[in-house]
């Protein structure tokens, strides 16, 4: 049985204390909620990862990092390597994030890179992807999401899968006055369900879980993660309030 996941991405939001304070605020709230198939995830920035690691200690609460360097290491300024994540105790890590591709120019086959250099280093990777509005508006947003996921995934073993959680982005449906609908999710969710049991089969398919990353607040979130092929959501601006995020953690 594929898990359900709440994943927060905190972005470039919150210095030390505020992000140490927000962790606590999140490890108390959900301290009382059945967890057995859901998984909580949050993601500070890299400079305050030590410190939340240290709060969701002993907690269900896991912590993961926004993003990372293909590279084992050296002269990539300013960059994090998988083998520094992993020194900190995370086990997971967000790739392929819609702001990463258009601003820092992440292509496909960086991307690909990534998701290598993840693997061996025995992280899983949260695989962000999705259309921008003049692909949903022209009818190409199919194609464009089975592109970015067989470019960055589709070299992979079938055994690897194990490792992967997939987030749907509808970029188009992020901060521009437009609005996804729960069944326009559920039908992207259903497609990418679709072409990875083509690639690879349906018991792969059915254990991956995909979360969507539309704008999921704690007003949309219940009826959106009664899709059956929605497992969760890629949490942003909502992930930052502590309460806003529980409410969405307690929807499923």
């Amino acid at each position: 049985m594929r898990k359900q996941i709440v994943a927060g991405n905190w972005k470039m939001n919150k210095n030390v204390q505020e992000s140490t304070q927000l962790a606590n605020e999140i490890v108390a709230e959900v301290k009382g909620l059945n967890l057995d198939n859901t998984r909580v995830i949050i993601t500070p920035t890299f400079v305050n990862i030590s410190e939340v690691v240290k709060v969701t200690k002993g907690s269900p609460v896991e912590v993961a990092a926004q993003n990372m360097h293909q590279a084992k290491s050296g002269a990539f300024t300013g960059e994090i390597s998988a083998e520094m994540l992993t020194s900190l105790g995370l086990k997971s890590v967000i790739l392929g994030h819609s702001e990463r591709r258009e601003y820092f120019g992440e292509t496909d086959a960086i991307l690909a890179e990534k998701v290598d250099a993840a693997l061996a280093n025995g992280l899983e990777i949260i695989f962000c992807f999705g259309e921008v509005l003049e692909d949903r508006k022209s009818d190409n947003h199919f194609k464009v999401v089975e592109s970015q996921i067989k470019n960055g995934l589709f070299h992979l073993s079938a055994d690897a899968w194990k490792n992967i959680v997939l987030a749907y982005e509808p970029v188009w449906a992020i901060g521009t006055g437009e609005t996804a609908s729960p069944e326009q999710a559920q039908e992207m969710h259903a497609f990418i369900r679709k072409i990875v049991a083509d690639k690879y089969n349906a018991d792969i398919a059915e254990n991956v879980s995909i979360l969507y990353g539309g704008s999921v607040n704690p007003g949309n979130a219940k009826e959106i993660f009664s899709k059956k092929d929605v497992d969760g959501g890629l949490i942003g601006g909502a992930a930052l309030n502590a309460d806003d995020f529980f409410g969405i953690v307690n929807a499923f």
